[in-house]
């Protein structure tokens, strides 16, 4: 029984996190034209910048299906004739026109092709109405799985909703499925759905009209720039409640949404995301969507980020569906999907990557505001305690940069290498500057779509250090970086391996008794006093080979009497060479 425990906790334990870090995109050897319709800037989709959406949905439960319009109104940037339309089979438009005139449009897989009788000339700014309908996708295991979620609630009513990222939202109504461009002005939903039911869309309800047919059409707008996997309705026996929170940019409107029999054990389960607005506010900088509001609706899946419409199916209690993904306890004192999820409102939709193959910048951010919000409740080493103990999910089965122009995300372990990686950098730069770097980042680049390349610069810009290599060797390669030490007694010699080219990232060490201090690596051997013992002691490491670990594996703190300690902090291996 001794032996079989600790493999079944194992288990769990690789459970929840391969469940959380799972792809959104299915592995390939091989990418298609198909794939590079969906990823890429096409000359048809570069002529032209999408304003506003103006979209209706009508769903049947029954039938599983799905119509609608969207008229889609854009600028023209240069002089264009042919325009690409996203819609993903089995799902088809039935007619697009401009004016009253219709246009002709050819299909290409999911791909329309949009033909204007004469061309668009630049600066002109145009709208086209698109009607389609059609069976979409189901989702099989959202929100991993995406497509539309066609479910029964606890008292056998209709409950339906999308999740779509990664899939992307032309799974179910035709838009300009690209990352790098979003409607500047938002987006006007209309959703159609039975009299017995509420419909729930992003930003504020603007109106709610009986069709005298047994069904009703709620209609909610967005004011700012939106992702369009984040454009999700939510149908359902809803009720809800209000609250305001009084933030950096005054009152924000805050909503709530669950079905009506979890109303009780929700409302002191919700009351978590004034705390985690408070934390991020200090953090990151004003909520990014004071204008739209936020919103917590509760939904048939775990949860996603859908922008001022947060979708939440964490069973009202704390954890990630009751587990902490650190194992260090902390984990368990906050609702994972409350905080994770709503950290997307500043990275993933305040700042949105223009290319899937940089989502770390959605998801390693994001991962580590679970830190700074423990950091923010308990305290920094209760904060550090949670980061480190994350470190036991890496895999380091492929870089966390994807594969461009094809829709293709990278690695999984953009959660938690890309968290730990940002964890680093703030012991590097110090609380205050990390802090002022993300108040920056979220200014800079408010509502807009970003590189990776530009928010490395932007840090290393901040900072005033060069953190290229660290980036680099973090984000590129595979390669955890050794600290390869020697000592003699009098004195120790240290160096970079295992790394890429010029890597110098400095490392907060203890030297004796004596306080912290830094020292900068490089691939060249460097040589410090030694004290008596002249032995490299590292962190707390769960009975590895001393000769050969990873610094603060168990997020214990510091142990060994040596001379030499290595800060648990940053996620590095150590080896004793001769």
């Amino acid at each position: 029984m001794s032996r079989i425990l600790p493999l079944i906790v194992a288990f769990l334990i690789f459970g929840a996190t391969a469940t959380h870090a799972q792809l959104l995109t299915p592995e390939k050897s091989v990418y298609t034209h198909a794939d590079s319709l969906r990823g890429s800037i096409t000359p048809e989709r570069a002529w032209w910048d999408l304003l506003k959406y103006d979209l209706t949905v009508i769903p049947s439960f029954n039938e599983k299906s799905l119509s609608g319009e969207n008229n889609i109104t854009f600028r023209a940037l240069s002089d264009g004739q042919t325009m690409q339309i996203d819609l993903q089979e089995p799902m088809n438009i039935k007619a697009i026109t401009m004016g009253k005139k219709p246009l002709t449009f050819v299909r290409e897989d999911n791909v329309f092709h949009v033909k204007f009788p004469k061309t668009i000339k630049a600066g002109s700014t145009k709208t086209i109405r698109i009607t389609w309908s059609g069976i979409p996708k189901v989702a099989v295991r959202p929100p991993w799985g995406g497509g539309w979620i066609w479910n029964l609630d606890e008292k056998g009513r209709p409950w339906m909703t999308v999740a779509c990222e990664g899939l992307g939202a032309s799974a179910w109504f035709p838009c300009k499925d690209h990352l790098s461009d979003e409607p500047d002005s938002g987006v006007v939903m209309h959703i159609v759905a039975p009299d017995t039911l509420v419909a729930i869309g992003n930003g504020r309800l603007t109106n709610k009209k009986a069709n005298g047919n047994g069904t009703s059409t709620w209609t909610w707008a967005v004011t700012s720039p939106i992702n369009s996997y984040d454009i999700i309705p939510y149908i359902g026996k809803y009720v809800n409640w209000t609250s305001t929170f009084k933030g950096e940019k005054g009152n924000l409107d805050c909503s709530f949404w669950v079905l009506d029999y979890n109303l009780e054990k929700a409302k002191p389960q919700f009351m978590q995301a004034d705390t985690m607005l408070r934390a991020f506010e200090y953090w990151m900088g004003p909520y990014p969507f004071y204008e739209d509001g936020y919103k917590l609706v509760e939904a048939p899946h775990l949860g996603m980020e859908h922008q001022s419409n947060v979708a939440y199916g964490n069973h009202f209690a704390n954890g990630y569906l009751g587990r902490d993904l650190s194992t260090t306890g902390w984990g368990l004192k906050w609702d994972f999907i409350i905080v994770h999820e709503s950290g997307h409102e500043w990275f993933g939709n305040n700042i949105t990557d223009k290319d899937a193959a940089d989502m770390w910048v959605h998801e390693g951010f994001t991962n580590y505001t679970e830190t700074l919000y423990t950091s923010y409740l308990y305290g920094t080493e209760a904060g550090n305690d949670y980061c480190i103990g994350t470190r036991k999910n890496i895999r380091n089965d492929k870089p966390i940069i994807g594969v461009y122009d094809v829709n293709k995300e990278g690695s999984g372990d953009m959660y938690y290498k890309g968290g730990n990686m940002l964890h680093m950098i703030r012991q590097i730069v110090g609380d205050s500057a990390f802090r002022g770097m993300l108040h920056g980042i979220q200014k800079t680049f408010y509502h807009q779509t970003v590189t990776s390349r530009q928010i490395e610069e932007y840090m290393s810009g901040y900072a005033h250090k060069d953190l290229s290599k660290i980036f680099e060797q973090y984000l590129r390669t595979t390669k955890i970086p050794v600290l390869a030490y020697q000592s003699n007694g009098e004195t120790i010699s240290y160096r970079w391996s295992n790394c890429v080219k010029g890597f110098n990232m400095p490392v907060k060490v203890y030297i004796g008794g004596a306080r912290e201090q830094w020292i900068t690596p490089t691939d060249e051997w460097q040589t410090i006093p030694a004290s008596n013992s002249g032995q490299l002691i590292l962190g707390s490491n769960g009975g590895n080979d001393p000769a050969h670990m990873p610094v603060g594996a168990t997020g214990n703190g510091m142990a060994g009497d040596g001379n030499f300690s290595v800060d648990r902090n940053f996620y590095i291996l150590v080896r004793k060479q001769g």
